[in-house]
């Protein structure tokens, strides 16, 4: 994906795309805003210049793909079929040109070329129970990780959210740090605790097959903490050293694998507050779920700005995948109708019961393959509707008849999408700037198998030229 890097721009460099940001997403609010459910109650499509109008209807969703999503490689030229209105050509290239780049900066063939559900990259006992996408993300983050560690001196990792506890395995048992799992989740500990065990197990045999590999001891296992943090206040368990090194020695190095929400905030206060913190790696994600104020804005100068506020919608939108829904354009798969179904749908909810506006509808399994009535007629009866409602299917039919409009109207909002998460995490550097910290973000995960990609790297002293060491993939 093309864009800005994060890397190498200087403080003033940061606050001014701060400042283009705010400007452009007030300008294209109406987009941000609005909700695809909404396609038909709320005549979205009329509320595109006519200009616009023109130029994408019609158009399928490969061509979506390649003449809005695209960017032409190097050496390539895109054909568009008609002469495009300068304003939505405007927009393309701004979404593009004022998004943080998630293409790492490496080069290498994929993990998953051999077997689509085994990483080459990560040791076979560490991919038990680890699906393909938490494989790449241990293993990617583990060994930064292990990077930055060495680089800042640590003597402890605190994975802060650690759920079943992948990535504090990996950390430990596969790199040899000492890590402390914090996660509020009494059973997800519990079965952490039971995968360490059984990583122990399958190691110790592998090290009786062979005498050449190091046996790993069985106090390198992840220490397990069962605790909420709160975003308000400082942990004292986060911050409590495994072992008593020497006086003043405390060096913990604090990461959390899209920490979700206000989580991934209480790990930069943490960071900020605690002298023993010397270090931060953290991938965020779910940024609908941050407080506002409180998660967001974090930066002074950000909240001096017109127009930084944020609402639900707009980050509820920044956690799309838009590599991925791309590939689902090029694909032209029939389940990229289940927008336009969902909107008929909330066409037939509004008559029915007008004061019930945009329900939660359970899945429908296979949605591709039920006709627009039969769709309609479960989804009342998972909102608690009368199914054998009286249904207009010539209506039904012509809100059919415009799922490309849909995909389309969807595929504008997820253009700028990125820009609301580059507005989030740069409001994050900017904070931490702030304070005198040095920060950097860095791609570290394909953005294909894995969108929510840039990691907030955080130290209390520069590194220089050492954090390009970071980015780099191992051979």
């Amino acid at each position: 994906m093309p864009g800005v890097s994060a890397r190498g721009l200087s403080h003033e460099a940061r606050r001014q795309l701060a400042v283009k940001l705010t400007r452009v997403l007030a300008l294209y609010r109406s987009i941000l805003d609005a909700y695809i459910i909404e396609f038909f109650t709320d005549n979205l499509w009329d509320t595109l210049p006519c200009s616009w109008q023109e130029a994408l209807d019609g158009l399928s969703p490969p061509q979506l793909a390649t003449l809005l999503l695209g960017m032409p490689g190097e050496g390539e030229v895109i054909r568009y079929r008609s002469v495009w209105p300068l304003t939505l050509l405007a927009l393309k290239s701004t979404a593009w040109a004022l998004a943080f780049t998630r293409t790492p900066g490496f080069q290498s063939p994929s993990e998953f070329q051999e077997n689509s559900s085994q990483s080459s990259r990560l040791p076979a006992p560490f991919r038990k129970h680890v699906r393909p996408k938490k494989q790449h993300e241990i293993r990617r983050l583990g060994e930064l990780v292990k990077k930055l560690s060495d680089l800042t001196g640590c003597t402890q990792v605190v994975d802060v959210g650690s759920g079943q506890g992948h990535l504090s395995r990996f950390m430990a048992l596969g790199l040899g740090m000492m890590v402390k799992s914090i996660e509020g989740d009494q059973q997800l500990v519990e079965r952490a605790q039971h995968l360490d065990w059984e990583l122990v197990q399958t190691l110790e045999k592998e090290a009786k097959r062979n005498p050449q590999v190091v046996q790993t001891s069985p106090h390198l296992c992840p220490h397990h903490v069962v605790r909420w943090v709160d975003p308000t206040s400082l942990c004292e368990d986060l911050l409590q050293p495994l072992e008593c090194p020497p006086l003043d020695r405390t060096r913990l190095l604090l990461t959390g694998l899209h920490a979700c929400g206000d989580l991934s905030v209480a790990l930069l206060r943490h960071f900020s507050c605690c002298p023993e913190v010397v270090a931060l790696a953290s991938v965020g994600c779910c940024y609908m779920k941050l407080s506002t104020p409180g998660g967001y804005p974090l930066s002074q100068w950000v909240a001096g700005l017109p127009g930084y506020k944020l609402p639900y919608r707009l980050r509820e939108g920044a956690c799309h995948a838009l590599e991925e829904y791309a590939e689902r354009l090029q694909r032209a798969g029939p389940a990229l109708r289940t927008h336009c179904y969902r909107a008929a749908l909330e066409t037939v909810i509004r008559q029915a019961q007008p004061e019930l506006r945009r329900p939660g509808v359970q899945g429908i399994p296979r949605v591709h393959e039920l006709k627009i009535e039969e769709y309609v007629q479960r989804g009342l009866q998972r909102v608690g509707l009368d199914p054998q409602t009286p249904l207009n299917l010539a209506t039904l039919q012509a809100h059919l008849a415009q799922e490309n409009r849909v995909v389309a109207f969807f595929s504008l909002a997820l253009l700028l999408a990125p820009l609301v998460e580059t507005l989030i995490l740069l409001d994050r550097l900017l904070y931490l700037q702030e304070q005198g910290f040095h920060a950097e973000l860095l791609p570290i995960f394909n953005p294909k198998l894995s969108p929510r990609n840039l990691v907030l790297i955080a130290t209390k002293n520069p590194l220089g030229q050492a954090f390009s060491a970071l980015e780099t993939e191992e051979s």
